[in-house]
């Protein structure tokens, strides 16, 4: 069957392999400029931000306007559409023709059909090309009838570029349309099962590689002598000044440690409580009521979609001073109750870790549930069969299938000791209790945007998140190399 599964998807000639992975590799090329401010075609003027990139142009008309003030009374609304418009049109050229490569990976008759796509996208960018060639004569024209000038700029080479880039995907793509009509068509317009799996994932890939990996861009802040607003050029380059900083500096080292420990015993917190997660998935299995147990499941794991800020003021309806606990302490007792709960510095880590707790122990137990509705029920009925009640079952059945899972989760867990994240510990911090609640990454937000000194802190606080972030990755390498040493398998 696979032999006759593999022969229905018939590929192209040889040579148009190679050519149609060109066209995939110019459509990749493609989407990364499109997040790349060097490559913004339209930037008819300074005055629009230098961080501006085609699809911030594109998505955001006050982005791409921000800077330009007064310049608005020489130059009409309609000059800087037209710039916006060819964002647009160029990021959905890119996401057409993307569909249609993606779409060549499969059979003859999805080829043929995918085929119209680059095309299609290729006219849109160069419809974009055409928006940002009007636009800047426009610009040059409004200038000249006010006498002004503001910060005109000349069409740079990124405009050339997308012109000269969307006649060749045009070309090319045309060459590959026009090549399917000599190769005999499938019924079906199947897919290889490996191209299926890298374009099930290619959506994730995207947005680890936005959110993740396009950000470590900012590391180079750390090398240069950075201000606010300041330019990063060869004159404030300082090479390793604010890593030798990191540890020359006395208020600085004493800081790291404070913050460090914060971070350390919260995460050993975490660890050490990390069993609430797999103990609450078993009892909730164990629940016969199915409505009673789904509607455990879900007033449990609610709290999850709560944001930090919505958990801060349930806090504080019940916990500050004129709160509901002092309430009913004063309306029992009879005695004025003014107990701060909430703001004091008393069992910091412990309250945090409590919040920690309701807020995600429903959302934990979600893969422990999943991995309990796996176990092969047979086991349960041959349990029962020899007598074992409830809790022998649970404990020599479910809790043995949930080791391997709890393990894997352990290690990450560990692998992430120095990642507590900063919502919670921002919203719940104030000066009473900031010693014992700032964590790592509260640590650098602080650095470098509260107290940067106009800036002046913000190379010292990517450095701290760097050291971090690196650390973070040997501490992975170890974990998944005693996860290999214990159970004999990667985790990674």
């Amino acid at each position: 069957m696979d032999i006759i599964k593999q022969s229905s998807i018939a590929q192209p000639k040889k040579p148009f392999n190679y050519v149609y992975w060109v066209q995939r590799a110019l459509i990749l090329f493609s989407t990364v400029t499109l997040f790349l401010p060097a490559f913004f075609p339209a930037r008819i003027t300074d005055k629009i931000s230098k961080y501006c990139s085609i699809f911030t142009a594109a998505v955001s008309y006050s982005n791409l306007t921000a800077n330009v003030g007064l310049g608005f009374r020489y130059i009409s609304a309609l000059t800087f559409r037209l710039v916006q418009l060819s964002g647009i049109a160029i990021v959905i050229g890119v996401a057409v023709a993307g569909i249609g490569g993606c779409m060549s990976l499969g059979n003859n008759k999805m080829r043929l059909r995918g085929g119209m796509f680059p095309m299609i996208g290729a006219g849109l960018i160069l419809l974009g090309d055409i928006f940002a060639r009007v636009a800047f004569g426009r610009f040059d024209a409004e200038l000249k009838a006010a006498g002004k000038k503001l910060g005109q700029l000349q069409p740079g080479r990124s405009l050339d570029f997308f012109l000269v880039f969307a006649i060749f995907l045009f070309v090319i793509s045309a060459v590959l349309f026009v090549s399917e009509f000599k190769n005999e068509r499938e019924e079906h317009m199947e897919m290889q099962e490996k191209y299926k799996l890298f374009l099930y994932i290619l959506p994730i890939l995207m947005l680890a590689f936005i959110f993740s990996y396009l950000p470590l861009w900012g590391w180079r802040y750390a090398f240069f002598d950075y201000k606010s607003g300041a330019d990063l050029t060869a004159d404030n380059f300082v090479g390793f000044k604010w890593f030798g900083y990191l540890f020359s500096s006395e208020v600085t080292r004493s800081d790291i440690m404070r913050v460090l420990k914060n971070t350390l015993v919260m995460s050993s917190l975490g660890i050490l409580t990390s069993w609430f997660p797999v103990a609450f998935a078993i009892f909730l299995s164990e629940i016969r009521s199915t409505g009673f147990r789904k509607s455990v499941q879900i007033l449990t794991t609610i709290p999850n979609f709560i944001s930090w800020v919505l958990v801060y003021a349930i806090a504080f309806a019940f916990f500050s001073t004129e709160g509901f606990v002092n309430d009913l302490i004063e309306n029992i007792t009879k005695v004025a109750a003014d107990a701060n709960y909430l703001q004091n510095d008393n069992l910091s880590w412990i309250k945090m870790l409590a919040w920690g707790t309701w807020k995600g122990l429903g959302w934990s137990a979600i893969i422990y549930i999943a991995a309990i509705s796996g176990v092969d029920q047979s086991l349960y009925e041959a349990a029962m069969v020899d007598g074992a009640g409830r809790f022998k079952r649970m404990w020599h059945i479910t809790v043995p299938a949930l080791i391997p899972t709890y393990c894997v989760m352990l290690m990450l867990s560990i692998a992430n000791i120095l990642s507590n994240g900063m919502e919670q510990y921002l919203v719940f911090s104030n000066p009473i209790n900031k010693n014992t609640l700032e964590v790592l990454d509260l640590y650098v937000y602080n650095l470098g945007i509260v107290n940067s000194n106009g800036g002046a802190m913000i190379p010292l606080s990517t450095v701290v998140s760097m050291a971090k972030s690196l650390i973070s990755v040997f501490l992975l390498f170890v974990a998944n190399n005693v996860s290999k040493a214990i159970r004999g398998e990667n985790i990674i």
